[in-house]
């Protein structure tokens, strides 16, 4: 998939129903990439939230942001909806996204 978009919003999750991070970013396989490689200090690193379960793509980086920021005030619940809606076996997206995952 190739990243037209200016913006995405992405949710990682520890596990399945596990600790939720949600963030926004103009490079989404670059961002998920330092995720998972721990790269950046912070909450994801603390927690070990590394598996992106849900993203959206934006037609900006202000749209992006604004969309993390609404999000983010969710209830947990909602978030859990908003991610099983499309993967409710809560795989990790990024494999097919970088390109080097099976295609389903």
């Amino acid at each position: 998939m190739k990243e037209e978009a200016g913006g995405w919003v992405y949710i990682l999750a520890s596990r399945h129903y596990g600790t939720l991070y949600v963030g926004s970013t103009r490079d989404l396989i670059r961002r998920i990439y330092e995720h998972k490689e721990e790269l950046i200090p912070g909450f994801t690193k603390n927690y070990g939230v590394k598996t992106l379960v849900w993203f959206e793509a934006h037609e900006s980086v202000a749209a992006a942001y604004g969309r993390e920021k609404s999000i983010k005030r969710w209830k947990r619940d909602w978030k859990i909806s908003l991610i099983e809606k499309d993967n409710p076996h809560w795989e990790d997206l990024y494999p097919n996204l970088a390109g080097f995952g099976a295609p389903r």
